[in-house]
């Protein structure tokens, strides 16, 4: 939900532990996903790309949380947003398996 959204990262007490892009197989598709690991939860966004092309000096001028990785900091000053693809996964939940390579 959009409206609880914003309270989903606002704990004081939680940590981002790692953070990466990652291709999600759904069905018959690849999915372009950024993961965020948090210390009790995995989030999952979708990478978007704005259509709007920035032109000159002015994607310097968009503010970027210091703390994203810079990979993730050239995307959004790009253009470029995440939008959460679904609920968050509860660490408690998670069943982590090695998989073969495609």
């Amino acid at each position: 939900r959009e409206n609880s959204s914003e309270n989903i990262l606002s704990s004081a007490n939680r940590l981002l532990l790692h953070e990466g892009r990652l291709m999600l197989a759904e069905s018959t598709r690849l999915l372009d996903v950024y993961l965020f690991l948090f210390d009790d939860f995995l989030l999952i966004t979708k990478i978007k790309r704005n259509k709007k092309k920035y032109g000159g000096s002015e994607t310097s001028l968009i503010p970027v949380c210091p703390s994203l990785t810079p990979e993730l900091q050239s995307f959004i000053r790009e253009g470029g947003f995440c939008t959460v693809l679904d609920q968050p996964i509860p660490l408690d939940r998670l069943i982590l398996k090695n998989v073969e390579p495609v």
